[in-house]
């Protein structure tokens, strides 16, 4: 296991990952994350070098104080070979199963090794399937034009508690400080209302996916995300970053609004695996 610190290496990586689009896309933003900046606070780790088979990315261990908080225990992995993967996982600690943690991945056997070990140590895993979509071509998303009354602007940390009170797996103080960093960190945008106080918003999380878009109920229906996202993602290409997000299947809701606005299906499953050695420890604090 080795630990990439040296740009070039690190530039290197972003290269190769970005010719394995879409497969590679949690990890690939991640090192582009990293290589710009490293606001998350992040480090990629491989199996070898320059040849590699497995790339982790994880949060630097100083940076997650509370052994409880998955949200900013986030990991991303990407592997050509499933045997690779396993043999990283039981030879090294780059994965430190005392802690609890999230890890996203468009691998199914990434998600079969972390299940067949959770289980052996009697880990408690909790595992989302997401759709990937991904824009093809982000100049050509439609635009239009902001309704009278609204503001567009980027999201502020003073609106993070009512961002956390919208999300359906946040509502705690976890929750609350992981929606503070990502507004402090990464680009966002939102619909600001005639009080001043978002009605619509979209951010981006260190994976660089487009996340916790959400319009409140009164304002739906008046393609508020797709200003939202149109500026969001507009922002996000001009640094070269692909435009992607993961929606749960039942969403239907939010497909057809990204459908609308160019976004494509990829193939395959997005798996958020949120593992937690205590389960009986409660969401946040």
């Amino acid at each position: 296991m080795l630990i990439l610190r040296c740009s070039s290496k690190l530039r290197l990586l972003e290269g190769a990952l970005r010719r394995g689009l879409p497969e590679t896309l949690p990890v690939h933003g991640a090192v582009m994350n990293i290589n710009r900046g490293n606001p998350a606070g992040n480090e990629v780790l491989v199996d070898s070098w320059p040849e590699f088979k497995v790339v982790l990315s994880r949060p630097r261990r100083e940076v997650v104080s509370d052994p409880g908080d998955y949200y900013t225990n986030q990991h991303a992995a990407f592997c050509r070979e499933d045997g690779a993967w396993q043999a990283l996982l039981e030879t090294t600690d780059a994965v430190d199963w005392s802690r609890a943690f999230q890890l996203n991945s468009f691998q199914n056997g990434v998600y079969k090794a972390i299940r067949d070990m959770a289980k052996a140590k009697g880990i408690h895993l909790d595992l989302f399937q997401y759709l990937m979509l991904l824009h093809p071509d982000p100049p050509a998303m439609p635009h239009f034009w902001l309704e009278e009354g609204l503001t567009l602007a980027p999201v502020s940390p003073a609106h993070a508690a009512l961002l956390n009170d919208a999300w359906d797996f946040g509502g705690n103080l976890w929750s609350l400080r992981y929606l503070e960093m990502l507004i402090r960190c990464f680009p966002s945008a939102c619909l600001l209302g005639p009080d001043g106080h978002p009605v619509s918003w979209t951010l981006t999380d260190p994976l660089a996916c487009l996340s916790h878009g959400y319009t409140l109920p009164a304002y739906r229906g008046q393609r508020c995300q797709g200003v939202v996202l149109g500026a969001l993602v507009g922002q996000l290409h001009a640094q070269g970053f692909p435009a992607f997000c993961g929606v749960l299947p039942e969403n239907k809701p939010s497909l057809r609004a990204l459908h609308g606005l160019g976004f494509c299906n990829q193939p395959g499953v997005l798996y958020l695996m949120v593992l937690k050695p205590d389960p009986t420890l409660a969401s946040g604090h």
